[in-house]
């Protein structure tokens, strides 16, 4: 009788400098990007392509400018690929570039504001985060200005006239403590195409006694390829003031076309973590977990790094990715991020693109 072996991150590329990939980009089997970060700031900052053979170093566009921080992707369509700075809650520089899968040319007026969350449809229908209660909307040829009921962390499109935002509010039911507290509530918004509107979301509370300044919110919506909606956050409080400190409390909600309703908790390791990617089988999961369309958790595997890379065989590797996708065109998965390397003497981390191998029964 077989036995199963389930799926596994193998290396595809090992950059030679110490740091991690802060982003990855795919447009097609011979168009993928990549964004590196060393250890010395942002002179240390790299951008690389591979062109189906090679990885390379590329100089950043000059359109792009110089920022404090390694930029990031977005994908905003098919063959068009956008550089922009990245949004710490604090960048003003309004420099953004784009690839069309020949040359990379200035983006005709980027977002107003500092843009946070970036989702899109296409480059003719993009929704950002600008810092506070406000999103913008690219229709092609300009930015619009929306007014949101509450402060969102993030966003989700399930189709043009679709569009949630999800994140915490400060004010009506649930929110006061007495004595001048608050408790922050889950907050939900939605965009019908005309206007964004509160959506009746549930409170989330500790039993009594209420530990110190608690707060509960929403921190990521996602839309699944078949509509559905679902969104996560949690419920936590100031720790180290009391004594028998209850846990945090996860919350993971899904739309049934009427109210957030609970979600069953899922099985094993895969018990409250964040998708992050959906192909036609499942979840892709933080920290390389796997949730099966059918409820099975699988741990993604990964490989030990070469010896010639500077870590030892007796070494503690852990990998952390920062972006996954599909490349196009393919069933294939790519991966970017770093191997944390800690062994005595030198410790390090190690930027890597690794591949997706399926399991085989």
């Amino acid at each position: 009788m077989g036995s199963r072996r389930g799926p596994i991150w193998e290396f595809t590329y090992i950059a030679e400098f110490h740091g991690r990939f802060e982003d990855v980009a795919a447009l097609a089997p011979d168009d993928i990007w990549a964004v590196g970060s060393g250890n010395n700031g942002r002179a240390d900052t790299r951008l690389l392509h591979y062109d189906g053979e090679h990885w390379e170093q590329r100089p950043f566009p000059e359109v792009l400018g110089n920022g404090a921080y390694a930029p990031r992707f977005e994908e905003v369509g098919e063959g068009e690929l956008w550089l922009r700075p990245y949004a710490d809650g604090t960048a003003v520089d309004k420099r953004w570039a784009k690839w069309d899968g020949n040359r990379w040319s200035a983006v005709q007026s980027p977002t107003p504001g500092s843009a946070g969350a970036l989702v899109s449809e296409g480059p003719d229908d993009i929704w950002a985060l600008a810092g506070g209660q406000t999103a913008e909307h690219w229709d092609g040829t300009r930015w619009t200005t929306t007014r949101l009921p509450y402060g969102a962390n993030d966003l989700a499109v399930v189709g043009p006239d679709d569009v949630w935002a999800v994140g915490s509010r400060s004010t009506g039911p649930g929110t006061e403590l007495g004595h001048g507290e608050r408790y922050s509530q889950p907050a939900s918004m939605h965009w019908d195409g005309k206007s964004w509107t509160a959506v009746d979301t549930p409170q989330v509370r500790f039993e009594e006694p209420i530990p110190p300044e608690p707060n509960a919110g929403l921190t990521t919506v996602v839309a699944l390829h078949d509509g559905e909606v679902r969104s996560y956050g949690g419920n936590t409080f100031e720790h180290g003031e009391i004594v028998g400190e209850p846990a945090d409390e996860v919350i993971e909600w899904s739309w049934d076309g009427s109210q957030w309703v609970d979600r069953a908790p899922a099985p094993g390791g895969c018990q409250g973590r964040l998708p992050v990617a959906e192909d036609d089988g499942g979840l892709f999961l933080d920290g390389n977990w796997y949730l099966t369309d059918t409820g099975r958790c699988e741990k993604i595997g990964r490989h030990r790094l070469p010896t010639a890379t500077g870590a030892g065989t007796s070494s503690n590797q852990s990998l952390w990715l920062q972006e996954i996708h599909r490349i196009p065109g393919t069933d294939e998965w790519i991966g970017a991020g770093a191997v944390q390397v800690n062994q005595t003497g030198n410790p390090f981390d190690a930027p890597v693109v690794v591949r997706l191998k399926r399991g085989a029964v």
